[in-house]
């Protein structure tokens, strides 16, 4: 479960960032890496072969698609917590500011939820396959849309992963 952490403070940061509103963040002192910096820079494409590669050394090997589904959702975690925070900075920089960070909140959403459902389709273990559908499934609702984000339900799915994995 500790491994899934990141996932599980998303909850009390996004309780905060709710409560907050729009003057919290105008009054909350300046905001560093205003123009964007190694946040907002796109990652590098993954070569083809590399990912194929990748993709059979995980092919039915339950261990190694389980250390990469936590791997993947702490990165996650992460991210989003980084984004949340850019999110919050955003809000006094205009509208263009705010339309970046919930891209950058999109497309790190829709990337893990993707990442899930690829490890979800190279899974061979049946109870593995269906808690990473899930997460994918769970994420994918979210939509980048931090209310949506409920502690129990993030800390049900993480409770089904790690139980698949043999780590409940």
């Amino acid at each position: 479960m500790r491994r899934f952490a990141p996932l599980l403070v998303l909850p009390l940061l996004l309780a905060g960032c709710s409560a907050a509103g729009d003057d919290a963040a105008t009054t909350a002192g300046p905001t560093p890496n205003a123009g964007g910096g190694a946040s907002a820079v796109a990652p590098a494409p993954v070569d083809p072969s590399v990912a194929a590669s990748a993709d059979k050394a995980l092919s039915g090997n339950t261990k190694a698609i389980c250390e990469q589904a936590e791997r993947t959702s702490t990165g996650f975690g992460q991210a989003f917590i980084a984004d949340l925070q850019m999110q919050i900075d955003a809000a006094s920089q205009g509208a263009a500011a705010k339309a970046q960070a919930q891209e950058k909140i999109d497309r790190d959403v829709s990337s893990f939820s993707s990442a899930l459902a690829g490890m979800a389709k190279l899974a061979d273990d049946k109870a593995l396959k269906a808690a990473l559908t899930q997460m994918s499934k769970q994420v994918t609702a979210f939509k980048g849309d931090v209310a949506k984000i409920n502690p129990d339900k993030m800390s049900a799915i993480t409770a089904t992963l790690d139980k698949a994995c043999g780590r409940s």
